[in-house]
């Protein structure tokens, strides 16, 4: 790899990078609303065409509440249903937020986030009342949902609309992510990654709002 002055922009995804998440607490929660097997839940049936469809925006909140109410055979109101599944999202810490104001002073920064509809509408009110930024292109030169957009990663035609959208080059580029297949296919594009594991936090990469010198060989 090239030097890290040649970067120019950096994509970083969401959930497990700016925000803290941990998909345990949906579980638990899912289960204190008498959803009694919890390995159901990783059923490809359920992933594929419910969770994924939800996260492409294929379909809407009210149809993938009735979805989960029926796969998982229980009655729940949409209040009930809405807190369980945004239970595994933490507050977006602030340390992080002004990590990628300092960073937005030095490089183009873009958001790309597999994300739904009904866990936005919970973190953007974080964003809005905690730090009194409207939306995230505010905080982000632009930010990418995979339920705006009908296409989730790792599909390499996420990174290649957002790339083709600002004229990015992948060699000039960073992708920060949490999940290696994302990682994967963002490097196959051409692409400089980083593979964010626990418990590195993504303020550790990045020194007065400059790439870490040793983080890009």
């Amino acid at each position: 790899m090239k030097k890290n002055n040649t970067i120019k922009n950096i994509i970083f995804d969401f959930g497990g990078v700016i925000l803290d998440i941990d998909p345990m607490q949906t579980l638990i929660a899912l289960q204190e609303l008498g959803f009694k097997d919890i390995n159901r839940f990783e059923d490809q049936e359920f992933q594929a065409n419910i969770i994924g469809k939800f996260e492409r925006g294929i379909i809407s909140p009210e149809t993938f509440r009735n979805k989960v109410r029926e796969f998982m055979q229980i009655k729940v109101c949409n209040q009930d249903l809405d807190d369980a599944w945004n239970a595994l999202l933490f507050d977006i810490p602030e340390k992080r937020i002004r990590v990628l104001e300092e960073v937005k002073k030095n490089y183009s920064i873009y958001l790309l986030s597999n994300s739904n509809e009904i866990h936005f509408d919970m973190y953007l009110r974080d964003l809005q009342l905690r730090f009194g930024y409207h939306n995230f292109d505010l905080l982000f030169d632009k930010a990418y949902f995979s339920f705006d957009l009908h296409l989730n990663k790792p599909n390499p035609e996420i990174f290649e609309f957002v790339l083709d959208q600002h004229k990015m080059v992948p060699d000039q580029t960073l992708f920060i992510d949490d999940t290696l297949q994302h990682i994967e296919t963002a490097r196959s594009l051409g692409l400089h990654t980083y593979h964010l594991v626990k418990p590195e936090k993504v303020r550790d990469l990045f020194i007065d709002g400059m790439i870490r010198p040793d983080l890009i060989q």
